[in-house]
């Protein structure tokens, strides 16, 4: 009998997904915790019913094929899709569905959102969850049809090479190139159409709404009287960048862009009124984005295939490259503003 328990993880009332059910194997006897803070409350309950061990993959990666479940924070973006894309079953402590450029690969049968530990309920079930079936059939199935693909192709070519160049085979060739060019570009319309619909307008949606509050409760005012004199000088616009880029700052401030949003709308107001130069505007966007890509690194890394030392070792790096390079970028793009 296996020294692991089972779990069963439900969504929350603003959730997607599930219920999945969690049972760590010898080789998987990880809850790996992909959130800031330290390991969540989410996948030390997980850890505790199921006999398992949760990991914070911040603070000391390990191999996510010794996982059997991630933990995450997620408020939509690439990191909801990059762990069921691997076949790790992952739960979102965030509400939300389907997104972001990997939102092919978040299936109910392998991610849920807006978990909290009362979601989080001990199972009969001791049949260890077999998440990577389905991602490997289709691996398979794709192998398989890029053979079946390829070898039509060979055979079209040889018969190309029997019959020898004529009129029809030229208009034959041209009328499939240009068959072939037409589905890629509608597909990728309907690709970026679908990502606008499912994540930008969305988006938009959001920042209009907190920018709206802001104005309307005077806090705008605020916080461009506090902006107001540091964005209107260079030394103030580098102040700003080291705020943002802070280490153990930027990735609090980088998820879902939204201070990047307001504090841009807000110096971008003061600009429009008169109350800041016009040539701050590029130094006052690298400002603003100092703090870009902070939470996204380690996943990053983790798309590369990148050892557990590198992301060790490498997250560290670059959030302290984000701090010294930040100042520089702001200075560059202040030489470049000159005449606007």
């Amino acid at each position: 009998m296996s020294e692991f328990k089972s779990v069963k993880v439900s969504h929350g009332g603003n959730g997607w997904g599930g219920p999945l059910t969690i049972t760590p194997t010898p080789d998987r006897p990880y809850v790996m915790s992909v959130t800031l803070g330290g390991i969540h409350p989410v996948a030390q309950k997980i850890a505790e019913l199921t006999g398992a061990q949760a990991h914070d993959q911040f603070k000391d990666p390990i191999d996510t094929d010794k996982a059997c479940v991630a933990v995450i924070d997620c408020a939509g973006v690439a990191r909801c899709g990059t762990y069921p894309k691997m076949g790790i079953p992952t739960i979102n402590t965030k509400p939300g569905s389907p997104s972001g450029p990997l939102a092919q690969y978040i299936t109910e049968d392998i991610f849920t959102s807006d978990v909290s530990p009362e979601c989080v309920i001990a199972s009969d079930s001791s049949a260890p969850l077999t998440s990577q079936a389905p991602v490997s059939q289709v691996e398979s199935e794709e192998t398989t049809k890029e053979n079946v693909h390829e070898k039509i192709a060979e055979a079209r070519a040889e018969n190309d090479a029997k019959r020898g160049s004529s009129f029809m085979d030229i208009v034959s060739k041209i009328g499939t190139s240009v068959g072939h060019f037409i589905s890629v570009i509608y597909q990728a319309a309907r690709d970026t159409i679908n990502d606008v619909i499912k994540n930008i307008l969305p988006f938009m949606a959001f920042v209009s709404v907190l920018i709206g509050i802001i104005n309307y409760t005077g806090f705008a005012n605020v916080l461009a009287n506090v902006l107001t004199p540091l964005a209107g000088s260079l030394p103030g616009m580098i102040a700003i960048g080291l705020f943002c880029s802070i280490p153990f700052l930027s990735p609090l401030i980088c998820p879902g862009a939204i201070i990047a949003s307001v504090l841009s709308v807000l110096i971008g107001d003061q600009i429009a009124s008169g109350a800041i130069p016009a040539n701050f505007a590029l130094p006052g966007f690298f400002a603003v984005n100092c703090q870009v890509g902070s939470d996204f690194a380690p996943v990053g890394m983790t798309l590369m295939e990148a050892k557990p030392e590198t992301i060790e070792i490498g997250y560290p790096a670059f959030l302290f490259g984000k701090l010294i390079t930040s100042p520089v970028q702001i200075i560059f793009a202040y030489l470049m503003s000159f005449g606007l």
